[in-house]
């Protein structure tokens, strides 16, 4: 009798350990070892970049990148990872898609949004992209505003952005009381705003930042509360990233944000995207 059930006892513990081995198998090598540790078992973080500044930015005469996303993966993969850093030329229709087909590690500077969360997963955001205002620090009728939309919503208060786009779509459904002035292009809103014959440009967070940065003498920015369109900006991930190497990223993304050190890289890119113009 126990000789019996040793004998089961041996084949069951042969079913399992096989059943263990085919299962380990067929799991990729990522999910085995962890998708941080494959990548330092390969040496090289590969990031997707396709450039818009100040995220990311490309030196047609030498090739390098820069801009703020770029000088986080950089950072990431050397300080954290210990690997080499490799950008891999991408554009915004192919970022996704990369991912997918595993052509790089990290998709940089990809908007959160749900489509997008069915294809990918995302880091925690570095930055926030919103629709803000950018107004003339010198016109009367701005004299005393404050971030709040109200303050600026009201008669008489003329708001300049490009017709058709999502700042169009955003500015339309929260203005009330003001007069939307619709222009075909980011240069006709940029001047009616300088020529005052509007009140508030509207348009992307990050491109108003960088001109408040490059006419400080007259223009200030103002992200609107409530926010309009806020969406956070990331890195985009593989989906099937497990939440614990997750949690890499989200800690390293997350502690650089509290200390400021990401609005200095952001200040700093758009610098030297204003310097290249």
């Amino acid at each position: 009798m126990v000789s019996v059930r040793l004998s089961h006892l041996k084949k069951f513990s042969c079913c399992l350990a096989l059943g263990s081995a085919l299962l380990a198998s067929s799991l990729p090598a990522s999910a085995a070892v962890g998708f941080w540790q494959s990548i330092q078992q390969k040496g090289v973080l590969r990031c997707g970049a396709a450039t818009a500044a100040p995220y990311v930015m490309r030196d047609a005469k030498s090739g390098e990148y820069s801009g703020y996303f770029a000088e986080l993966c950089r950072d990431f993969g050397e300080n954290v990872l210990k690997v080499k850093v490799q950008f891999v030329d991408a554009n915004w229709d192919t970022l996704v898609a990369g991912l997918q087909s595993d052509k790089w590690d990290m998709a940089l500077g990809l908007n959160q949004t749900p489509e997008r969360a069915l294809a990918v997963a995302f880091s925690a955001p570095a930055q926030d992209y919103q629709v803000s205002f950018l107004i003339n620090k010198q016109n009367p009728k701005m004299e005393g505003v404050t971030n709040k939309l109200a303050d600026l919503d009201k008669p008489g208060v003329t708001f300049a952005v490009m017709s058709g786009t999502s700042q169009d779509k955003a500015v339309t459904a929260a203005i009330k009381k003001g007069t939307i002035m619709r222009l075909p292009g980011n240069d006709e809103t940029r001047l009616a705003l300088m020529a005052r014959r509007a009140d508030v440009l509207v348009d992307a967070s990050d491109t108003n930042h960088l001109f408040a940065l490059a006419n400080p003498d007259w223009a200030k920015e103002i992200l609107p509360v409530p926010a309009l369109a806020k969406q956070g900006v990331s890195f985009g991930l593989p989906r099937s990233i497990t939440e614990a190497d997750r949690d890499v990223i989200d800690i390293y993304l997350t502690q650089r944000r509290a200390t400021g050190e990401i609005d200095q890289l952001v200040n700093k890119a758009s610098m030297e995207a204003n310097a290249a113009k």
